[in-house]
C-alpha cells in the first residue's frame, strides 16, 4: 500500500533503526538484584535508548558499549582502542552526559505499565480497536501531547497530537479497508504487525510492524516499520483469507 503522507513536522537522525524482537532477548528480571536494575535493564534495549546511543559518535559509543554493557575495565578498553585510561574514561563520561541529556524527556514521563500486565493489555487493546476502526479520535485520546511517530527507514517524523492526527488519516487504510493485526513485542515494548484484506486476491497482505511506547495509561510515541523487518519476528508478508477481524487478537 503506498502512503501519501503529510508534511512532517521535523527529519529523523537515525533512518537505520531497526526493532529488535523480545524473543530474541534475555528476559529482564532474570537474576537482576532490584527493581532499579530491571527499570535500567529494560531502558536499554528500548527504541529510545537505541536511538539516543547511535547518535553518539562512534569512539564514544564503542567506549559506553565496552564498559557499560559488556563490563570491560578501563585498562581493557584502552588496550582494545590503542587509547589512554584517560582518554576512555574522558569518552565514557561524555557518552553517559550526552545520553543523559537524550533521555531525559523519556525520563520525566510517567512509568509504563509492567510489561503484559492488565494495564498494558488495556491500553494496547484500546489502541488496537481504534486503529482497526479507522477511530482517529479515540487514538488522539491515548496519546500524550507530546507523541512523537516516526517511520524508519523514511526521516519523516510527526511530532504532537495534530501532526499524529494527520499522519494517522493518511496511515489510516483508504475506504476503510479491513485490518487484522498479529501481536508481538519489541525491544521490551508492546507491537503488533498489521495486514489489510487484499479481496481480490482473497488474502491478507502486510503492511508493517507498529512499535508502541507506552507512558502511564497513555501512548508517547508510534514507530512504523515497513514490511522488511516481518522476517525477524518469523511473520509472513501475506496471510490466507480470514474472516475479518477489526479487533484485538489475543496477544503473545
Amino acid at each position: 500500500m503506498t502512503l501519501r503522507l503529510p508534511e512532517p513536522s521535523r527529519l529523523g537522525e537515525v533512518p537505520w533503526l531497526q526493532p529488535y524482537p523480545d524473543a530474541l532477548l534475555d528476559d529482564v528480571a532474570d537474576g537482576a538484584p532490584g527493581p532499579e536494575a530491571v527499570i535500567e535493564a529494560r531502558e536499554a534495549t528500548s527504541l529510545a535508548f537505541v536511538t539516543a546511543l547511535q547518535l553518539l559518535p562512534p569512539r564514544q559509543r564503542a567506549v559506553l558499549i565496552l564498559r557499560d554493557v559488556l563490563g570491560y575495565r578501563a585498562s581493557e578498553v584502552a588496550a582494545m582502542l590503542d587509547s589512554s585510561i584517560e582518554s576512555v574514561t574522558s569518552a565514557l563520561k561524555r557518552a553517559r552526559r550526552t545520553l543523559a541529556d537524550d533521555l531525559r524527556p523519556h525520563r520525566e514521563r510517567s512509568a509504563p505499565p509492567a510489561p503484559r500486565s492488565p494495564e498494558e493489555r488495556w491500553l494496547v487493546d484500546r489502541f488496537v480497536r481504534a486503529f482497526g476502526t479507522h477511530d482517529i479520535d479515540t487514538i488522539i485520546d491515548l496519546l500524550t501531547t507530546d507523541v512523537q511517530i516516526k517511520m524508519p527507514p523514511l526521516p519523516f517524523e510527526y511530532q504532537g497530537a495534530e501532526a499524529a492526527r494527520r499522519f494517522l488519516a493518511a496511515l489510516s487504510p483508504a475506504g476503510g479497508r479491513e485490518v487484522r493485526f498479529t501481536h508481538t513485542r519489541a525491544n521490551g515494548q508492546p507491537a503488533f504487525a498489521t495486514y489489510v484484506r487484499d479481496p481480490a486476491a482473497g488474502i491478507w497482505r502486510a503492511v508493517g510492524v507498529i512499535v508502541l511506547t507506552l507512558a502511564g495509561d497513555q501512548i508517547s510515541e508510534i514507530v512504523r516499520f515497513d514490511t522488511s523487518v516481518l522476517a525477524s519476528f518469523g511473520l509472513p508478508r501475506v496471510m490466507p483469507e480470514l474472516p475479518a477481524n477489526t479487533g484485538s487478537p489475543p496477544g503473545p
